[in-house]
């Protein structure tokens, strides 16, 4: 990854640059007061990847963003998405090991999440972090009508967790 980037929480004032990328990445899955429940709630954990604001002066900097749900002892990511000029950068895997570091720090145990069963990409990485498919959502996206993989990767608290990714 050649890109000077920094992880960081995201705020609620960062919102409309939230709303922009989710555009570019997902076309539009989400609502403006979706995003404000999510930065407002306690229990969700909102982190994103950015440069220098002058190169992505539309969205602040982000280019990328990701957010997973503390439930009790489990991280349910909920959101992991890149801007598609900077895809294929490692960018999604920073993010993804971000998100599970938060999720460690705050004593999670598992994380979860769904994946579009098309999304081959992000099926492989997920599978790089020991996640494993346990099901299936039928028609879970709307837009396509297409299945949810619904995958886990347990063992966060592992001492060796790190060694794992």
């Amino acid at each position: 990854m050649g890109l000077d980037v920094t992880v960081n929480s995201i705020s609620v004032d960062e919102i409309e640059s939230i709303v922009i990328l989710d555009r570019l990445c997902f076309g539009g899955l989400w609502s403006i007061d979706s995003y404000r429940r999510e930065l407002t709630n306690d229990n969700s954990h909102f982190l994103g990847v950015s440069i220098d604001k002058a190169l992505r002066p539309e969205t602040n900097g982000i280019i990328g963003f990701g957010c997973f749900w503390a439930i009790l002892d489990e991280a349910h990511i909920t959101l992991l998405g890149v801007h598609p000029e900077y895809q294929r950068q490692g960018l999604g895997k920073l993010l993804l090991i971000a998100l599970l570091d938060k999720a460690r720090s705050i004593e999670m145990a598992r994380a979860t999440l769904e994946v579009r069963e098309s999304n081959q990409g992000a099926l492989l990485l997920y599978e790089q972090f020991g996640f494993q498919t346990v099901g299936r959502r039928k028609k879970y996206y709307q837009d396509t009508g297409e299945d949810g993989i619904i995958m886990w990767r347990g063992g966060l608290q592992d001492p060796n967790f790190r060694h794992i990714v």
